[in-house]
């Protein structure tokens, strides 16, 4: 086995496993997110139950602050737009990462089949 061939390997491999983690912190990321959609779901559905009137009020460090509906209605939509715009983001780099993988995957097979060819011969 040349040297060379088993530098590549060991690039590749490296890239593979660099890959795999960017892979794994993007599930953790996406699991988040999920995690923060059904919450931010749950409130508004909550929010759909007051009365117009109704008093709401926000946690802010350890104060609960009035806040007006409405506002608070609007706050709770942005946060879903950017949770869900935040997922489509993280969905498609993680497809993205998948192929990626795959491809590298292929490569380091190939390259462990020539070396072993090689040492074989």
């Amino acid at each position: 086995m040349s040297k060379q061939q088993r530098e590549k390997l060991e690039v590749e491999t490296m890239a593979f496993q660099k890959l795999q983690k960017e892979y794994s912190t993007l599930i953790e990321t996406r699991q988040k997110l999920e995690s923060q959609l059904q919450e931010n779901e749950l409130v508004d559905k909550e929010f759909k139950l007051l009365k117009d009137d109704a008093r709401v009020y926000k946690l802010i460090g350890p104060v609960l602050v009035q806040q007006d509906k409405p506002e608070a209605v609007a706050n709770v939509d942005k946060r879903l737009e950017f949770i869900r715009g935040e997922m489509k983001r993280v969905e498609q780099r993680v497809e993205q990462l998948a192929k990626e993988q795959e491809k590298k995957s292929v490569e380091i097979f190939k390259l462990q089949m020539d070396i072993q060819a090689i040492s074989q011969a």
